[in-house]
């Protein structure tokens, strides 16, 4: 279970050092994963972004202390990182219900955040469809965006959505349709963590670059926008998401985590993931989500 103990350590981490300036980068960066897959394996297991429970813990530790204490506001604000006593009362008030004020007063009602301890809890009667696939080397012609890291599963954020119908209505998508021979228009959501220090990770639409692709000279395609974007040899899993959205991709990234991974002897690698979306499609087969993975190493 070593992705279980870093996720524990990662939380370890925030936990001693609540008081100071830090984030989830930080935390990522004591566990040696990329911001982008901690930002992702931690909200995914914790139901919960990383700068989201330090924002509770430390908003929960203030309000016992302003309860039990005789702390000034403006001294416990700045405690916890506050710029400002107005931001602190902002922030407090929304967590709690009540301002700082009145939970000084014996007797308010206020929330409790415990901290997280990551647990393994076995459920059964469920299966869980996946193969394991070996491809080699491709490359794509592919409409790139940068987006923040902390877009990954933020609830209700719908920015990557926006880019796949800013590249319908701009017709992109059918040019590169265009580029396919029928029955192989497939598109391919191509989702990139590999940058280190960086806030941001790559998303491209695009679609396979081989020789049945009519797509014309490299610098021609890069004077309308397009990118070639190169997926090194590598081994994926891959899970079929049935349903009418997009949100049968984030049940399956949970699963991934939650059920493939501390069974199957496989840890997630570096590499580029991937939603395939099917020219020839499966019925009620909304795609399918490629996620690179590598036989954990046995230590002797």
């Amino acid at each position: 279970m070593e992705w279980v103990a870093l996720i524990q350590k990662a939380i370890d981490y925030m936990e001693d050092h609540l008081l100071e300036k830090i984030n989830y980068e930080d935390a990522a960066k004591q566990v040696h994963m990329s911001s982008y897959n901690f930002h992702r394996t931690f909200s995914l297991m914790a139901g919960m972004t990383a700068n989201e429970y330090i924002r509770n813990r430390r908003l929960s530790l203030a309000g016992q202390e302003l309860q039990l204490t005789n702390i000034k506001i403006i001294d416990v604000a700045y405690k916890y990182g506050y710029e400002t006593p107005e931001s602190f009362s902002k922030a407090f008030s929304r967590f709690h219900g009540v301002s700082p004020k009145l939970a000084t007063v014996k007797g308010t009602q206020l929330s409790l955040f415990n901290a997280l301890v990551i647990k393994i809890v076995l459920e059964g009667g469920k299966s869980m469809d996946y193969r394991v696939e070996a491809v080699g080397k491709r490359t794509f012609i592919s409409k790139v965006m940068a987006f923040r890291n902390e877009i990954i599963n933020e609830e209700d954020n719908n920015e990557i959505p926006q880019f796949w119908d800013r590249c319908r209505k701009e017709d992109i998508l059918n040019q590169m349709f265009g580029m396919r021979p029928e029955g192989k228009k497939d598109l391919y959501g191509l989702c990139s963590p590999t940058k280190e220090n960086e806030t941001t990770f790559d998303y491209g639409i695009g679609v396979l670059l081989d020789e049945e692709t009519v797509a014309g000279d490299e610098i021609s395609l890069q004077n309308q926008g397009f990118q070639i974007w190169d997926v090194d040899p590598a081994e994926y899993v891959v899970f079929k998401c049935y349903g009418d959205n997009g949100d049968c991709i984030g049940e399956a990234w949970s699963r991934f985590f939650k059920e493939f991974l501390p069974q199957s002897g496989y840890v997630q690698t570096e590499d580029t993931d991937m939603e395939v979306y099917y020219d020839l499609e499966e019925p009620g087969l909304f795609c399918e989500l490629w996620i690179p993975i590598e036989k954990k190493k046995e230590i002797n």
